[in-house]
């Protein structure tokens, strides 16, 4: 039996998690994707907590554009505010999504913007 969509992304976001494990030094860099907006948080496994978060749908954003150039801008506002925060390294955690497109350009601007993983 075929797997639905969303069934193939969970199997593929616990595989990923399974390696996956954000620390309060390197965080994991998490991302999520609606079909309107796009969503990406630094996460403490440990403690269980979101050290910082930053969307499409915050005011100080400014994600005008179509949904790439939104994901940029997500990119650099969370890199920043980790680099304000003391952070400067996080594991990125894709979420079962492929790494391309809004994903993409996500990660790469927030690498440009200061962040590594």
């Amino acid at each position: 039996m075929a797997l639905s969509k969303l069934e193939r992304r969970q199997r593929i976001k616990h595989r990923i998690r399974k390696v996956i494990y954000g620390t309060a030094e390197t965080p994991r860099l998490s991302v999520f994707r609606s079909n309107k907006e796009i969503y990406a948080q630094l996460i403490d496994d440990n403690s269980g907590k979101t050290i910082l978060s930053a969307s499409s749908r915050d005011k100080e954003i400014d994600a005008k554009g179509n949904k790439i150039e939104q994901a940029v801008a997500v990119g650099k506002a969370v890199a920043d505010k980790a680099v304000n925060a003391g952070v400067s390294q996080c594991a990125f955690d894709r979420n079962g999504y492929l790494y391309h497109g809004r994903v993409k350009a996500l990660a790469d601007a927030a690498r440009e913007a200061g962040l590594k993983f």
